[in-house]
């Protein structure tokens, strides 16, 4: 989910947590460690567009993973080899792939449109999620959740309006990024059946640098330090995202961090307007709004389905 993170399922490894007063502080730290996840999305938006003018968003991707990986490696060494064993080696592969071509659709996205309406078409994710879920992994999913998803696409068209206006190379990108964010939720989601968080997230990083440098290769060129000095910025805040993000599913349900996701909205508008001079027109919010309804009902079910499940076994 560049920070890939945006679609939501429940971890159920996370432990819930405390009864009685305890149970808000870690409420609270769980939002905060979510909206540094939610700033940083916004932030890399920002290095994108300014380093889009030298470098090709395909190569911008590259260096992205190539960053994350090198700070990643003396992590995933201390863990030692026995923790990164896999029988899934495949499946990975398919899911860097998934995860290359989500990466390269966003950032092309991000460097034709204004940030707050590529952040908003992202939040679709989730309802092509419970449609994959459905089609490829045999979910059962019930009158509501359908109906919920119906909405979120509804909102979608009031942020694109077709027939009002012409449909944009750049929104078709940022529907792309959000079809290949729900195909590695997929992915990540028949992972996590039998792989560790580490185990997903070291193969995540170590087959999506050289897999990204394949379309790179086809548009390299060669910026400034300036333009690299941004896609550096791009990658440590990638990474302490990638952090923050997992830090706040452990602590908190998914369910309950939907809504804080939401922000990530107000920080694009917010960045956008002050350094871009990018005002998000009311329909642009009118469907966000629509499309987080959606999938915060959406997340609530699948955090009860979960729950439900557990309490049967």
């Amino acid at each position: 989910m560049a920070v890939e993170s945006p679609v939501r399922m429940p971890d159920p490894s996370v432990a819930p947590a405390p009864p009685g007063g305890q149970k808000r502080p870690r409420m609270l730290v769980g939002v905060l460690w979510m909206l540094v996840f939610c700033l940083g999305f916004a932030i890399i938006g920002i290095m994108v567009r300014f380093a889009a003018p030298e470098m090709h968003p395909f190569e911008i991707a590259f260096f992205r993973n190539l960053i994350v990986l090198a700070i990643m490696i003396p992590i995933f060494a201390r863990a030692g080899i026995e923790t990164l064993r896999t029988k899934r080696v495949g499946t990975h592969v398919w899911r860097a792939i998934a995860g290359v071509a989500t990466m390269s659709c966003m950032f092309t996205a991000m460097a034709m449109l204004p940030l707050a309406e590529v952040t908003t078409l992202t939040f679709t994710a989730p309802l092509f999620v419970t449609v994959g879920a459905a089609l490829f992994l045999g979910e059962v999913v019930r009158a509501r959740r359908w109906t919920a998803t119906a909405i979120g696409f509804i909102g979608v068209l009031i942020v694109l309006r077709p027939g009002v206006e012409i449909l944009s190379p750049g929104a078709l990108w940022a529907l792309a990024t959000s079809l290949g964010m729900a195909t590695s939720a997929l992915f990540i989601k028949s992972l996590a059946r039998t792989e560790s968080a580490m185990v997903i997230v070291f193969y995540m990083a170590l087959f999506m640098t050289p897999l990204s440098l394949i379309p790179a290769v086809f548009v390299w060129s060669w910026p400034g330090p300036e333009t690299f000095a941004y896609v550096g910025v791009l990658g440590v805040t990638a990474t302490v995202s990638q952090f923050a993000f997992a830090k706040a599913m452990r602590i908190a349900e998914a369910s309950a961090m939907m809504p804080v996701d939401f922000t990530r909205l107000i920080f694009a508008a917010v960045l956008g307007y002050l350094i871009f001079a990018e005002v998000p027109d009311a329909w642009t919010w009118l469907g966000a709004g629509v499309i987080l309804g959606s999938t915060v009902y959406i997340a609530h079910r699948e955090s009860r389905r979960a729950r439900d499940g557990e309490a049967t076994k």
